[in-house]
């Protein structure tokens, strides 16, 4: 076998380009002898020196390091860490560009990869562009040559993690709390055995679910339990899966809790499940839902992907019958549960892969004739299919990756005859490159 070929060494000295465009994860776009260029913190119109990060065949990649010119848009980040961390790439933009940006972006995707044009956008629904976030994963190592353990998100292209002292899109309970949380770890007699922690935020409380690859010992826990009273947070352990998660000993399990007041509806969720990371954003997402929706009590109603029932619930409040159906039996369980705290009878839950034929399934083969869905980044092209069985009047999407709603919206409307009557972004992620939207079709 021959040697591989020796990676090339990258060009050190800077270049001078001007950026043409932003990339759908808003990297600035540019050319440097024909080879595209993704650069880093650059903005449309600006000129920069960059320096080479990664070279491939047909892309390589840049960051900043002279900005010659200054976009409109730019504003300086609000976080020290920015541009290590990895967990924002938008902070560089003012607000309302990043929703314009976003806006736009949607628009390309849905002509350029569904073949559809635009429709008169919503308004784009807005909330806390900063300490918003009450879902996440966050990763622990300690470092030996630091002393210290690190807790927060991975270096910015890297696997590291990065060297932060607070998060300042992180729900503040736990967002200044990074380096009190990695003092304490760092006490204990597993720091080098806790690779990540499990953040899960209700409307009070606040679990931190910790993975453990060895059993905390008594004093571990002790100190643990300090930590708990001094902060109002309540940890746990995970020894393996999301169902291992237990709380510390003798303490009593905490349940979290998110309410939606205008549907007198409340949700008790396990730390590690799904459940949206921006409350106001999905409470104002539920809403628009139900006002394009105009449910009454003639509506039979299918939610698809519909998780811990987020929307099939409020869904219920109005319609004749909602049936939600989601591929993690968890889930559904605790849909089925959260249906009857709520006082909710209404509803039917089922677990399926929307992803295979469901077609021998019973709830496949009713009426339904409104649909709501509400995928994964794969989208749902495998489930839209079966919409020339069912025949729904209207049909509202949404989604967290707009390439693939996109290509469904382009099913859609040039296979299945429905007509895209409005689309618009929902501000979910402020600070970051992730686009969430929502889209209205109508049989054409």
């Amino acid at each position: 076998m021959g040697r591989r070929a020796r990676k090339k060494p990258l060009p050190e000295t800077p270049v001078k380009v001007t950026i043409e465009s932003l990339a759908h994860d808003g990297r600035g776009v540019a050319h440097v002898d024909g080879k595209v260029i993704f650069i880093d913190e650059a903005l449309p119109g600006e000129d920069v020196e960059f320096i080479y990060t990664e070279s491939r065949k047909d892309y390589a990649e840049g960051k900043v390091v002279t900005l010659l010119s200054r976009a409109e848009d730019r504003v300086d980040p609000q976080c020290l860490h920015y541009g290590v961390c990895g967990g924002c790439s938008f902070q560089h933009v003012e607000s309302s560009a990043q929703i314009r940006i976003k806006q736009a972006l949607l628009a390309e995707h849905f002509r350029r990869i569904g073949k559809v044009d635009m429709p008169e956008p919503w308004q784009p629904l807005q909330g806390p562009h900063w300490g918003y976030r009450r879902k996440a994963r966050m990763g622990v190592k300690y470092v030996a040559k630091k002393n210290r353990v690190l807790v927060g998100f991975r270096e910015r292209r890297h696997p590291y993690l990065a060297e932060i002292d607070s998060c300042i899109v992180m729900h503040p309970i736990v967002g200044t709390r990074l380096l009190a949380l990695g003092e304490m770890i760092e006490g204990l007699s597993i720091r080098e055995k806790i690779p990540q922690i499990e953040v899960a935020i209700g409307d009070e409380q606040c679990v931190l679910s910790i993975r453990v690859l060895e059993p905390p010992t008594d004093a571990d826990q002790e100190r643990m339990k300090a930590f708990e009273r001094e902060h109002n947070i309540t940890l746990c352990l995970q020894s393996k899966g999301p169902d291992t998660i237990v709380p510390l000993d003798g303490e009593p399990e905490v349940i979290p809790v998110y309410a939606l007041p205008d549907q007198n509806i409340e949700f008790k969720f396990r730390p590690a499940m799904f459940t949206q990371v921006n409350y106001e954003i999905n409470r104002q997402m539920i809403n628009r839902v139900l006002e394009t929706l105009a449910l009454d009590e003639n509506d039979t109603v299918l939610d698809l992907f519909c998780g811990l029932g987020n929307f099939t619930l409020p869904m219920a409040r109005f319609a004749g019958l909602v049936v939600g159906v989601e591929g993690d039996q968890p889930l559904v369980n605790h849909a089925r549960e959260n249906a009857r705290y709520n006082n909710i009878s209404n509803v039917e839950f089922y677990a399926a892969d929307l992803s295979k034929d469901i077609s021998d399934q019973p709830w496949a083969n009713r009426k339904y004739n409104k649909i709501l869905l509400d995928p994964s980044r794969a989208g749902a092209s495998e489930v839209l299919h079966h919409f020339k069985k069912w025949q729904p009047e209207q049909i509202v999407y949404v989604s967290c990756n707009p390439s693939t709603l996109a290509r469904d919206a382009g099913i859609l409307v040039n296979e299945l005859g429905y007509k895209l009557v409005k689309a618009g972004v929902m501000d979910m992620f402020p600070q970051t490159g992730h686009v969430e939207s929502m889209a209205l079709f109508r049989k054409a």
